[in-house]
């Protein structure tokens, strides 16, 4: 048996180190909306430059999240995690020194690509460094707490960076934390030999990424090039078929990326929506809050990022507590609570261009920061958990945050539709609003299979 000493010496420096490799993808996602007006003035960019910014991100990322914890199966943690830091590392080097907007969002997609390895392999990774179980659960709660402060500190740092130094030095900064992140797990973090894992869903995964990236472009670009433009109409169609060949492949082979059974389990449809929901609104809001600020009411870089502190401060801070009030007041009550602040919140921001000051809005930021942990992640893995067979529950998981962040893609893109311009804002956020509220609605309809409960765990 092996004493409690042993086993967290060593564990304990691996567990900062992907902490670290986690961060620098979490700092990522809420650091860079800040220094999006910063980028379209520079390169003279349009509307749907600024969309794709945060939307080419997040798209890559959410269509490999799936087969990349396959990977980290199939060869090996170590291997995954480290080639995905290292790739992070390179494309947000790529990142500071693109020439024009086009290679920019390229690299952006290649950050995407990269933090779809670091994210459910560091996870399924801190999970293994453990054999106690309450270590285990206090490890993957620091693992969530550090997602949770990069999250809060994105904004101010974004602000300070793209003020004091400029927009590239927010990526500049990803290279010395990539380079210790790396080099201290090569060093440090234990090879396990690759446990299998499910085989790679390939033709899955391609009309998957081909469906979901047709879809985006149409919902960003349409406006401008023409809802009736032949190439809009092509690549919507195109779109249309790849993803009914997905749905119709994944019922017919063996090993689907995306098991046509799971999303059957209503607690696990349930779980998505909620959090595609959620993810929606606030993105919506990271995207056309971060241009109004800046580019109407003409504040700082800087002052921006202090104002969203209200938002990603309490997200941090009720990401790290979600599961202690989930444990205390249920799973469906916590996430009916949580869903009932992001409706409060974007309703509340339907004041923003009323004229009225911070603290006549900065309220409906806290709600939305206190909603979105509380209705979604941990609290809505929980949630469904217990319906899941036990061979699924990773695959139930990688669903899950799939349909998040296909939450904030579609938050982006409907975004710039919905709310082309000034006076135009509520749209979107009384829309959010309406979605989040129906979700709610659905929760506290869904009466939970407590019978299945303990024959699952």
């Amino acid at each position: 048996m092996v004493s409690v000493r042993r086993v967290s010496a060593r564990p304990r420096l691996v567990l900062a180190l992907i902490c670290v490799a986690s961060f620098l993808v979490y700092l990522d996602t809420s650091i860079t909306p800040v220094a999006v007006p910063a980028i379209r003035a520079d390169f003279g960019a349009g509307p749907s430059v600024a969309q794709w910014l945060l939307d080419a991100y997040t798209l890559a990322f959410a269509c490999l999240l799936l087969t990349a914890g396959s990977l980290g199966d199939r060869l090996g943690r170590k291997s995954v995690l480290l080639a995905g830091i290292a790739g992070f590392t390179l494309a947000s080097v790529a990142c500071a020194a693109a020439p024009d907007s086009g290679a920019l969002i390229a690299a952006r997609g290649a950050q995407g690509v990269f933090a779809a390895a670091v994210v459910p392999v560091s996870l399924a990774a801190t999970a293994g460094l453990f054999t106690d179980a309450r270590a285990r659960a206090r490890a993957i709660g620091v693992w969530g707490g550090t997602s949770g402060v990069a999250l809060a500190l994105g904004p101010l740092l974004g602000g300070l960076l793209v003020e004091g130094a400029g927009w590239r030095s927010m990526f500049w900064i990803n290279l010395p934390i990539g380079v210790v992140a790396f080099a201290g797990l090569l060093w440090t973090m234990p090879r396990v030999a690759p446990s299998g894992g499910r085989r790679i869903d390939v033709p899955g995964q391609v009309l998957f990424v081909a469906g979901a990236a047709a879809v985006t472009y149409v919902l960003i670009e349409g406006r401008m090039l023409g809802w009736d433009s032949p190439v809009v109409l092509g690549v919507l169609a195109g779109g249309l078929v790849a993803l009914g060949a997905f749905v119709a492949w994944q019922r017919r082979t063996s090993e689907p990326m995306l098991p046509p059974r799971l999303l059957g389990i209503r607690e696990v449809a349930l779980a998505c929506a909620v959090n595609f929901l959620g993810l929606f609104g606030l993105y919506a809001v990271l995207y056309l809050v971060t241009v109004h600020l800046q580019e109407v009411l003409g504040l700082s870089p800087m002052a921006t990022g202090v104002r969203f502190l209200a938002l990603f401060g309490c997200l941090g801070v009720t990401a790290v507590l979600a599961s202690a009030v989930a444990a205390r007041l249920g799973t469906r009550v916590t996430m009916a609570l949580g869903l009932a602040c992001i409706t409060a919140g974007l309703l509340g921001l339907t004041l923003l261009e009323t004229g009225a000051g911070y603290w006549a809005y900065g309220w409906a930021l806290v709600l939305l920061g206190v909603g979105v942990p509380l209705s979604s992640g941990v609290v809505a893995i929980q949630a469904m958990m217990g319906a899941v067979p036990p061979e699924l529950s990773g695959t139930a998981s990688g669903s899950m945050n799939t349909f998040r962040q296909f939450g904030a893609v579609v938050g982006v893109a409907l975004a710039g539709l919905l709310s082309p311009g000034p006076g135009t804002l509520w749209v979107t956020f009384a829309v959010a609003a309406a979605g989040a509220l129906l979700a709610g609605v659905l929760v506290m309809a869904q009466r939970p299979a407590a019978a299945r409960v303990p024959e699952r765990v």
